[in-house]
């Protein structure tokens, strides 16, 4: 598959008139629980000619394929992948997105050229938003806890869309600082050793080892742990109050030296 990405990485540069400065494995891979059929999860970075910059009108700063978008060679149909292109990935970047902030620590790389993207993980301790990331993850981990896990009967699998987040989030304030990307590095770190540690290792390598984890029965004192947590956490984030520097200068000028960089142009 890593061969078959690489291939779909030119092409997108060919079809699309750009360069991508990064790609990486994004989701369950990268997070450590993937499924059997688990799409490969492909982010990556990218810059136009600077001529497309030059223009009154806002254009499309996103490549989603095969979502909304195609390219001129058939791709694998486990694969998805989705570009930012470079000003969008830094404004995000400025407001410390998690999702952004993920990609810069996948061990799972499959393309990188140019010097932004180091220069980018240069920075992100000075852009990380504590208050920002916790909002995120907490938003994430209670919709999740709501939509899948509510029942009697729960998707078992559906678990890990809700510790992933909390724990996230725990780390965030236990260390105040970018949480690590993978879900079994958290659990050790984060849950003190006894039951519910114990289940939640049992139910991460059922999951590994290829078992369907479909409807079963909830299990409780995972969800009690959930429940309690996600309620620490909202008034732990509301009672913080955080400025973070305004870093726009530094982005702007990585965005120009980027455009020098990659098209030898002023």
């Amino acid at each position: 598959m890593r061969e078959h990405i690489i291939d779909v990485i030119n092409q997108i540069e060919r079809d699309y008139d750009i360069k991508i400065l990064f790609a990486c494995e994004s989701g369950s891979r990268v997070w450590g629980f993937p499924s059997k059929d688990s799409d490969y999860d492909v982010r990556f970075i990218y810059i136009h000619h600077p001529n497309w910059y030059l223009s009154i009108d806002q254009k499309r700063d996103v490549i989603e394929i095969p979502a909304r978008d195609s390219i001129s060679i058939p791709i694998d149909p486990l694969l998805d992948l989705s570009g930012w292109e470079l000003t969008k990935a830094l404004r995000l970047f400025r407001k410390s997105n998690p999702p952004l902030l993920e990609w810069l620590r996948s061990h799972i790389i499959y393309y990188q050229s140019y010097s932004t993207i180091d220069k980018m993980k240069d920075l992100d301790k000075k852009i990380f938003s504590p208050l920002s990331c916790l909002y995120h993850y907490l938003n994430m981990a209670k919709g999740n806890f709501r939509d899948y896990l509510q029942g009697n009967e729960v998707r078992i699998k559906k678990y890990f869309y809700v510790l992933r987040p909390v724990l996230a989030a725990k780390w965030i304030e236990k260390y105040d600082s970018i949480p690590p990307i993978e879900f079994q590095e958290l659990v050790e770190d984060l849950l003190p050793p006894g039951e519910l540690k114990d289940t939640i290792f049992t139910l991460l390598q059922r999951k590994i080892a290829g078992e369907e984890l479909t409807l079963e029965r909830r299990i409780d004192i995972i969800n009690e742990y959930l429940n309690n947590e996600i309620e620490h956490l909202e008034a732990y984030t509301k009672g913080l109050k955080i400025e973070i520097p305004d870093p726009t200068n530094e982005l702007d000028q990585l965005f120009r030296d980027t455009i020098k960089e990659v098209w030898g142009e002023s």
